[in-house]
């Protein structure tokens, strides 16, 4: 421990990173009662604090070490951190991206100078072909979050804090493999021991937050694609024993949370940041709610900004539920005329309607998809109970993720009566062939009876399927999903799907 504090006090990470400013957040402030400040790493030359980990890293090579150059494996800001920390001490670098990496960021790494290998699908396969090329070439592997030098590069930040404000009471760190928060907190705790450090974590992302809690490293079998900076499946070995140290506690928020913190943050600085960059401002806000916490002095560190511009329409969508300023919700009315009228007059009242989807069925009901402005969760339940209460049967669908990544753009009528229909979400990388793999691999018994694809931005995509499969196919069916090596999620007896599909 007291090495890596060494070496946060003699580091030489501003030869090419800056120390970024500590700007006053005036309107999260003014929400949240309390004094919040935003630690800017997004500045950085790489717009990521990632920088600091690889210069730290690669300056302390020796020079036969050097001569040999460096190798890392990332999909974004450690790739980035690398090259350009190689760029300037003049060292060949190679760096192993998977093949689903957008150009942006491909062009970004070489643009300082770097070898880019394209290979797979995530980021595990390309961490396998660089562990093999380092290994053949002599090459010095760079890990993006478990090395002592890495780790005090990241800690620069907590010295820098340190300086900027030493009067604080809590730091929000964003959580992926745990490098920022061991840094940060083992500076900060060793000479502000009564400073709380608080680790935030994606929901569908939380390796570390479940590892601490078990008292052992938990491996996921899957992480969340939206927060994808932060998407790791097991963190490091050191890293968990400084975390679990140096940290007070961890918190989880979900990708709408996620998305209303990159609104707030653009509110406040008009800037953008990725998700991962906006996991601190996002646990911050959450914290406050839930602790009814006043006038602390609270920093969140704005992590990285390599948004894909794509991104935000997804961002723009879900930023409203994430603020809890939107709820969704299905409504069964009944078929006949006037019954629509009377839902907007008796009930949505002034409210503002920000979704509104219907089509005629045949029948004795209609169900509409409708989205209501609220200012509250609250407001949002005391709502759906004044439909039940006054005859229209009611299920909010706002923490529905198929209800508002697919079933919203959708809605529309039902499949005529035949087979039995199974209705599957995928989560597929964003290349040429793989929506080809998965079809060409299907039995042509099998039939596909719905398909919903948007493209959000992102290295992967979302899509929802239906196939008509029978019952005595089901073995060859579930075999050929477990082949494909996709995430998915069975939605069959999702209620959404029942109402609306």
């Amino acid at each position: 421990m007291q090495d890596i504090f060494r070496k946060i006090l003699t580091s030489r990470v501003y030869e090419a990173a800056i120390e970024t400013p500590l700007d006053h957040a005036v309107r999260l402030s003014g929400e949240l009662d309390n004094d919040i400040y935003l630690k800017r790493e997004d500045l950085q030359p790489v717009f990521s604090f990632k920088i600091r980990g690889a210069y730290q890293k690669i300056v302390s090579l020796s020079e036969e070490e050097k001569r040999r150059g460096v190798i890392c494996a990332s999909a974004g800001n450690h790739a980035q951190g690398v090259a350009l920390s190689a760029q300037r001490l003049r060292i060949q670098a190679t760096v192993v991206m998977p093949a689903t990496t957008p150009g942006i960021k491909v062009n970004a790494v070489k643009s300082y100078g770097a070898t880019v290998v394209l290979i797979g699908d995530s980021y595990s396969d390309a961490a396998e072909h660089a562990t093999k090329l380092a290994a053949e070439s002599g090459a010095v592997f760079i890990h993006p979050f478990d090395d002592d030098d890495v780790i005090a590069g990241q800690g620069t930040i907590g010295h820098e804090l340190l300086r900027q404000m030493p009067d604080l009471n809590a730091v929000f760190v964003p959580v992926g493999g745990g490098g920022l928060i061991s840094g940060i907190g083992l500076f900060l705790k060793t000479v502000l021991p009564e400073v709380k450090i608080i680790g935030v974590q994606s929901e569908d992302s939380d390796a570390m937050k479940r590892s601490v809690e078990a008292d052992r490293r938990i491996r996921l079998d899957t992480v969340g694609i939206f927060a994808d900076g932060v998407a790791v499946k097991e963190v490091g070995l050191r890293t968990f024993e400084l975390a679990r140290r140096y940290t007070d506690e961890f918190i989880t928020v979900s990708t709408d949370e996620i998305a209303s913190a990159i609104k707030a943050i653009y509110q406040e600085t008009r800037s953008i940041v990725e998700p991962a960059g906006a996991l601190a401002v996002a646990g911050l806000r959450k914290y406050v709610h839930n602790r009814s916490i006043s006038r602390q002095r609270l920093i969140a560190i704005n992590s990285g900004a390599n948004m894909n511009f794509d991104r935000l329409r997804f961002v723009a969508e879900r930023a409203m539920t994430g603020e809890r300023r939107e709820a969704l919700y299905a409504v069964t009315i009944p078929e006949k005329p006037g019954s629509l009228k009377r839902f907007c007059d008796s009930f949505v009242g002034d409210r503002n309607i920000t979704e509104f989807n219907y089509r005629l069925m045949s029948g004795e009901q209609a169900h509409i998809f409708v989205g209501i402005a609220v200012h509250s969760s609250t407001e949002a339940d005391r709502f759906g109970q004044s439909l039940i209460d006054g005859g229209f049967p009611c299920l909010n669908l706002t923490d529905n993720e198929l209800a508002k990544t697919h079933i919203r753009h959708m809605v529309g009528g039902r499949r005529p009566p035949g087979p039995r229909e199974l209705l599957f979400r995928f989560e597929f990388p964003e290349r040429p062939g793989a929506l080809a793999q998965l079809l060409n691999s299907m039995s042509g018994s099998w039939n596909i009876s719905l398909f919903h694809y948007r493209m959000h931005g992102g290295d992967f995509g979302r899509v929802l399927i239906g196939f008509e499969i029978d019952e005595a196919d089901d073995d060859a069916f579930y075999a050929y999903l477990k082949n494909l090596n996709y995430s998915f999620i069975e939605e069959t007896q999702n209620p959404a799907y029942r109402l609306f599909l």
